[in-house]
């Protein structure tokens, strides 16, 4: 009776006809560096000075439509929740490996070199380890940009409704004058006087009123801080 025939045995046959073992091992061994070469390059440009705002020439039929945002949809997304849209080289937290191989599929795929990436990203991620979501761009052109990667953790719920009040001078007084209502609705009764009254009331409320207001200028002049609408995409930490 024949033997039964062992397929792997038989696919090892016609390999070793072509190659021999070594040569295969420096083949795989040498792919592997190019592929690593090739990380390590788009790494580096992404670590580089990025000129201003390049356009990348994207095959557009390859690309998904709702990967698409223009620059004022995603500034309006970073002064809703205080975040910051710069270049990536003055990201200072590690960009994940999936990224880059992302990056590296798709200018194999369109056959180009990309350039000119952005991140949204919260302020300190930016400088300091953090757990929020950062957002990978690559300019298409005319104010387009296209969301390569996602990472990380989504942000609080709460944060949009933190940042509110520092997205305009006008937001951070009503805040203010709320803060300042709240904590002085707070005060016990006939602390000031045996009698609670309305004028009672107002003086409380004017005295919170400056105080909380003297908090806010504090940390919003002399720290440095901004608002919302003037920070989205400055590279400065004192903006």
């Amino acid at each position: 009776m024949f033997e039964r025939t062992d397929i792997e045995q038989q696919l090892q046959k016609a390999r070793n006809k072509e190659y021999q073992e070594v040569d295969i091992l420096e083949q795989v061994s040498q792919i592997l560096k190019d592929d690593q070469l090739k990380e390590d390059t788009i790494m580096a440009r992404m670590k580089s000075p990025q000129k201003p705002t390049p356009r990348n020439q994207f095959n557009l039929d390859l690309l998904e439509t709702n990967r698409i945002y223009h620059i004022d949809q995603i500034r309006d997304i970073c002064v809703d929740y205080r975040l910051r849209f710069l270049d990536t080289k003055y990201f200072k937290n590690e960009i994940p490996q999936e990224a880059v191989s992302i990056i590296k599929q798709m200018e194999k795929r369109h056959h180009i070199t990309m350039k000119g990436f952005k991140i949204v990203a919260p302020s300190k991620m930016f400088k300091l380890e953090n757990a929020d979501d950062p957002l990978l761009f690559a300019p298409i052109g005319n104010g387009y940009f296209y969301l390569i990667h996602k990472w990380g953790n989504d942000l609080s719920p709460m944060r949009k409704i933190w940042a509110w009040s520092f997205k305009c001078f006008e937001n951070l007084i009503v805040s203010t004058l709320l803060v300042s209502l709240l904590i002085s609705a707070l005060v016990p009764g006939g602390v000031f006087s045996p009698e609670t009254s309305g004028i009672q009331f107002v003086l409380i409320f004017f005295f919170m009123f400056k105080s909380v207001a003297a908090i806010v200028l504090y940390y919003s002049f002399a720290k440095g801080k901004n608002f919302n609408t003037a920070i989205w995409n400055s590279k400065y930490f004192n903006a």
